[in-house]
């Protein structure tokens, strides 16, 4: 029987994301390299410390670019909370937490990927501002550069830990889901069950666009 496959990331929303992904993880990498001594031996492929640098710096770059991008593309529909129905998926843990027998209906992105959303956004813009200062510490008394440190490290730390909390949920812990950021595609009853709600809205609005798997 051929599956009904319907299309749910364009291939700009796809290129944003893996843009702000890779580069936020060759920025961890590079990070931590020349955060702890220990790790020093990270930039032997990069040709030493003066390479890890250079990477990080250049990263930034496209972090920065991507994460902005991202935030002007999704920010409407996943920055904002929709009261009631977000607070009743959130009472329920979103099914995640505890076993609920309803798990209340939310639009395109449910509360848990809303907040992953703003805490990307938030410390990323953290990150952005930190590692500015950094480059040009001039622009800040001397004082105040100890904080941008510390900021800068509260904010790696957070989107570090939520990096696997997304990985998870986005592969073993919804599976099927994860096509949705490679071809852009889902299955049809995977989509209706992570996102009952937008599936009928796409429907009614006719905006639902199935294609048949040839496989």
């Amino acid at each position: 029987m051929k599956k009904q496959i319907v299309v749910v990331t364009s291939g700009y929303e796809r290129f944003v994301h893996w843009l702000m992904a890779i580069s936020c993880l060759l920025l961890c990498y590079t990070g931590l390299g020349m955060m702890y001594k220990e790790l020093n031996f990270f930039g032997a492929i990069f040709g030493g410390l003066k390479g890890l640098k250079t990477v990080h710096d250049i990263c930034a770059v496209f972090f920065a670019v991507g994460l902005l991008l991202a935030i002007q593309m999704w920010w409407k529909e996943a920055g904002v909370f929709v009261f009631p129905e977000d607070w009743e998926w959130i009472k329920a843990g979103g099914d995640y937490l505890w076993h609920v027998d309803h798990v209340p209906e939310t639009g395109k992105y449910n509360p848990g990927q809303k907040m992953f959303f703003l805490t990307v956004a938030l410390c990323g813009l953290l990150m952005i501002c930190t590692g500015f200062f950094m480059w040009f510490p001039h622009y800040l008394p001397a004082n105040l550069m100890d904080w941008v440190y510390v900021l800068h490290v509260l904010g790696f730390v957070v989107i570090f830990a939520f990096f696997f909390v997304h990985l998870y949920l986005g592969t073993i812990g919804n599976p099927g889901s994860v096509s949705a950021m490679f071809s852009g595609k889902m299955e049809l009853p995977v989509l209706r069950m992570l996102h009952p709600k937008w599936v009928k809205e796409m429907e009614h609005e006719g905006k639902l666009m199935i294609v048949e798997d040839k496989k």
